[in-house]
């Protein structure tokens, strides 16, 4: 049986997540602060998810399955189970760090006038290899409440939050497809106190196979729809049902690989600058997808010095 009154809850929604969940369960069970339940959301995997998650022995392992409803209803089902008082977000193809959740647990005990605490990330490749380390946009609360609606505050899956909290303020919309917490931040944010921690707690996985991808990926049409739902902080099942449509369209493997290319090629050139490997990732977008002229772009600055590089992104304020 897992613990009755458990201090934390990691919820974890799963989805076809059978090549990395085993390393994703592995690092949360090897936490220094032990008082948690971990609560997987099986949201209709029909590969070997389940099956991996079952080769786990541990009470404190807890899973629900249900049929594919997507993150944001698996989410919310989650929420409903969920018996601690704080909830540690994670994703099923992510990492851990060893102190993860003791650190966050410290910080909101110690501050609990916070409701929401983020973190830093490593972001690395589908196959683990380190990229960059990621530092959100503001740290302290006064910082992140100025923050323009259109970024998002927090890496979705290092947010520890009060749990209360978040079921107050609805839980995360279903309509917002993949951004599902960002539109969680802007109506909790108005009301909770936040931070950010500046050490990474976790690995953040870019994967091909997610539903997210870059966000210069999607359509016009798409980011309008968001960033119009984002600032009026509302969003209609019409506006939901679009959102989809389009979503669905670019859910093909050439699209998501494309994007994944090319988004580890400028964080190798961007954020962690080694030329050879973001030309490797820029060819192979440009193989999938030859008429995409940024990844030209891209490929030919990357024989630029680093210098240069920095001047010309700053210049074009991150645009390529």
């Amino acid at each position: 049986m897992p613990p009755d009154n458990p201090k934390v809850t990691v919820l974890m929604p799963a989805y076809n997540a059978g090549k990395y969940i085993g390393e994703a369960i592995s690092s949360v069970l090897s936490q220094t602060f032990t008082d948690f339940e971990l609560l997987i959301i099986n949201d209709g995997s029909t590969d070997n998810t389940l099956e991996v998650i079952n080769s786990f022995h541990d009470r404190r392992i807890v899973v629900i399955s249900q049929e594919n409803k997507g993150v944001s209803a698996a989410l919310n089902l989650g929420l409903e189970h969920a018996r601690a008082t704080y909830i540690a977000r994670f994703d099923a193809d992510d990492i851990c760090l060893p102190d993860r959740l003791k650190v966050q647990y410290q910080f909101i005990t110690n501050y609990p006038d916070y409701s929401i605490i983020g973190s830093a990330a490593e972001y690395m490749d589908a196959d683990g290899h380190y990229i960059f380390t990621h530092h959100p946009e503001g740290h302290l609360n006064e910082e992140i409440q100025q923050l323009q609606y259109t970024i998002c505050p927090f890496i979705h899956s290092s947010v520890f939050y009060k749990k209360d909290a978040v079921v107050k303020s609805g839980g995360y919309n279903e309509h917002a497809y993949t951004y599902e917490d960002h539109f969680l931040w802007v109506n909790l944010l108005r009301n909770e106190k936040a931070c950010n921690l500046s050490q990474a707690l976790i690995k953040v996985r870019l994967n091909p196979e997610s539903v997210t991808i870059d966000e210069k990926w999607r359509t016009r049409k798409f980011r309008a729809i968001k960033y119009s739902t984002l600032k009026n902080r509302n969003i209609t099942a019409a506006e939901g049902d679009k959102l989809y449509q389009i979503g669905g369209k670019q859910y093909s493997s050439k699209i998501k690989y494309g994007a994944y290319y090319a988004l580890c090629g400028k964080k190798f050139l961007l954020n962690n600058y080694q030329p050879e490997k973001a030309r490797t990732n820029m060819l192979r977008a440009i193989l999938l997808h030859p008429l995409r002229l940024d990844n030209y772009l891209l490929y030919t600055v990357s024989y630029f010095p680093e210098r240069f590089i920095n001047w010309l992104h700053n210049l074009t304020q991150g645009k390529f």
